[in-house]
């Protein structure tokens, strides 16, 4: 019997990965399991609700890495599926039972992950802002009104980039704080 698929688009900002895997969760509560993803697309397949609890990880290196390949065939052994890839961010899922399923075992784990995404914007932000600079100055030598569009658009993307690294960042001092509480 086939199972009914539902297709559904929706944008995260890196920096909301966790709002993500918290609504992919839900709608594993109501019975939508997720089976593949794309830019901000997402398929689901009919199943039992709450049958699965879904993760996202962003890998160190690209899913077809040997280490990657190697991390992922041992979840699998541990019962937890690799539903798909977006760039370096893989999609997990695991049916639900006694035993919580969560990627990171500790803060530690939890910061490293953090710092593999603030990565990401930091380096988008520092390009951007240089583009930009380089754009502003092409319209200072030339007056032509498309590098000031250009400089405008790319400033934008760079404060975009900011926020998220700012965000994240937050959130890792915030897992540090926690850590030297705990020790």
């Amino acid at each position: 019997m086939n199972k009914a698929k539902k297709t559904t688009y929706k944008l995260f900002w890196l920096w909301d990965f966790e709002k993500e895997e918290a609504w992919l969760n839900e709608m594993a509560d109501r019975g939508w399991a997720l089976v593949d993803v794309g830019f901000t697309k997402y398929v689901f397949e009919e199943s039992a609700p709450g049958e699965f609890n879904v993760r996202l990880e962003m890998l160190e290196k690209h899913v077809d890495h040997p280490e990657s390949q190697a991390y992922i065939r041992f979840l699998g052994e541990s019962g937890v599926e690799y539903v798909a890839t977006l760039f370096r961010w893989v999609y997990f899922r695991k049916k639900a039972g006694a035993t919580p399923f969560d990627l990171f075992s500790d803060i530690d784990s939890r910061v490293r992950h953090l710092k593999r995404i603030l990565f990401l914007p930091g380096i988008l932000g520092a390009l951007n802002t240089l583009n930009a600079v380089n754009m502003s100055h092409r319209y200072a030598v030339s007056g032509d009104a498309a590098y000031l569009l250009i400089s405008i658009l790319v400033s934008a993307a760079s404060l975009l980039a900011l926020y998220g690294f700012i965000r994240l960042s937050q959130k890792m001092r915030r897992l540090q704080r926690e850590r030297r509480l705990r020790e």
